[in-house]
């Protein structure tokens, strides 16, 4: 998952909760045979490891699926296989996505204060997504450290040429803690996405980060960096929770200097796909739920709770139908997004092939913030819809998830939709524990819950044959 905008986080950061006890719905929202068969769906995604399986499948099997890469090309035919098999009409819309490479990535301190002679510090880091390399024999420079872009200005150009920063923004730990996670997680992700700019500006020849996340395990968390034409580019990566402390407890005593070597390499745009599979619906199947996660993961761990888990409970929404002998009343679309990690290409350029029939899209679904227990909903679009969506809240609270909570924007790869005024959902999450692993090398199958992910499963499911099912258009 990443940043969509430092506007959506602010919304994020001010939404407003509610519980679902809203005014009473227009009548007619959805039949008794609906209404029943939500229930039937419910207790079947409780019960069903389908997504935990194909979870396991694309983290163990496939693996790590950067945009580009041999394994993403493997998850794009193997999804698409799947559908067919389910019997849904698939297809593969054609990408151009970046591919890039991370290569070799050291780092260690050569000079620091008090060192014993012949000795350097081990720095672990990991090169952001992006980057640029160092130079072929390495790059060695003075550390200054930053914990904001007031400290950066106020360094100036003088205190800042020839030199390597570290933003050492920490990542509210005590936050996450409380439930507010992504919110911590928007605070600093900022330093990450364009620390390499702002201090190349002042003449900075590296950009280092304190890793956006809550991991004190000595693990870096990866993400993409930014550049800009006008400013030259400098290398970056992420340094652990533990080396950011160390840097900035050695840099407050005297001079340290950091010798760097990362060899990533951006290679020519490949090929690649969105797979699109459409369950058609029995009454109106020229409208559309879309129900999906993205296909690409960054490359240190495999990729379960970003994204494979989120891919897995989208196909999981027409296998329940089918078992249960279920035909929505709209077409039901899956999509498996390509390159949300580093480019955002899949869903900007599925919003833009489908410009013309937006008015066709009733909903669409992301899951992408791991496969923590849900507590509900997120929704983003018209206040005035909430009313229509308390029977679904209604079976949902049989396991908790019966919230629901307005915000600006609740996916990446649907955002260009949802700005286009597709009523827009993703189920809320407890937040937690998600960033003690994301984009770091412990996003594995083995943080998978299998009963948090049923009901994370149930919340797709439910939520989308209810829309698919709803007597009437939304507010929009």
């Amino acid at each position: 998952m990443k940043l969509i905008t430092s506007t959506t986080f602010f919304v994020l950061f001010l939404a407003i909760a509610v519980t679902g006890q809203t005014a009473s719905p227009t009548p007619r929202i959805f039949s008794p045979q609906t209404l029943a068969e939500l229930r039937i769906i419910r207790d079947e995604a409780l019960k069903t490891r389908y997504a935990y399986e194909k979870t396991g499948f694309m983290s163990n099997n496939i693996g790590p699926r950067l945009s580009g890469s041999a394994q993403a090309a493997r998850a794009v035919e193997w999804v698409a296989e799947e559908m067919r098999q389910l019997g849904l009409e698939v297809r593969l819309q054609e990408l151009r996505v970046p591919h890039w490479v991370r290569g070799i990535e050291t780092g260690e301190l050569i000079e620091f204060p008090g060192m014993a002679p012949g000795t350097t510090q081990k720095v672990v880091l990991t090169a952001l997504g992006g980057s640029i390399a160092t130079p072929a024999k390495g790059l060695t420079a003075e550390v200054v450290v930053v914990d904001s872009w007031d400290d950066l200005e106020r360094l100036g150009r003088e205190g800042v040429t020839g030199k390597v920063v570290l933003f050492n923004a920490k990542f509210d730990r005590r936050l996450a803690e409380s439930g507010f996670g992504l919110q911590a997680y928007a605070q600093v992700v900022q330093y990450r996405s364009r620390g390499a700019i702002e201090a190349a500006r002042l003449g900075a020849v590296g950009s280092l980060v304190r890793s956006a996340g809550a991991s004190q395990m000595r693990l870096p968390h990866t993400g993409g960096l930014r550049y800009e034409a006008s400013v030259p580019r400098i290398p970056g990566a992420a340094v652990t929770y533990e080396d950011a402390d160390m840097i900035a407890y050695l840099s407050r005593i005297g001079k340290v200097r950091i010798r760097l070597l990362l060899t990533p390499q951006t290679l020519p745009e490949a090929i690649s796909h969105n797979v699109i599979a459409d369950l058609k619906g029995s009454e109106r199947p020229g409208e559309i739920v879309i129900v999906s996660g993205h296909l690409d993961s960054w490359d240190l761990g495999t990729g379960a709770l970003d994204d494979a888990c989120g891919v897995a409970v989208a196909m999981q929404v027409p296998y329940l139908l089918n078992k249960l002998r279920l035909r929505p009343k709209r077409t039901i679309r899956v999509i498996a997004y390509m390159n949300e990690e580093n480019g955002l290409v899949g869903g900007n350029e599925y919003a833009r092939a489908e410009e013309a029939k937006i008015i066709d899209h009733f909903a669409a679904i992301e899951s992408d913030l791991g496969a923590s227990r849900p507590l509900g909903l997120l929704f983003a679009g018209d206040r005035d819809a909430l009313p229509f969506f308390d029977p679904i809240l209604d079976v949902l609270r049989g396991h908790g998830a019966g919230m629901i909570r307005m915000e600006g924007g609740v996916g990446a790869d649907i955002d260009p939709l949802t700005r286009r005024g597709v009523p827009s959902f993703a189920p809320w999450f407890d937040t937690r524990s998600y960033f003690k692993y994301h984009h770091t090398a412990a996003d594995t199958f083995d943080k998978i819950d299998p009963d948090d992910l049923a009901k994370v499963g149930s919340v797709m499911a439910v939520l989308a044959y209810g829309l698919a099912n709803m007597e009437q258009q939304l507010p929009r």
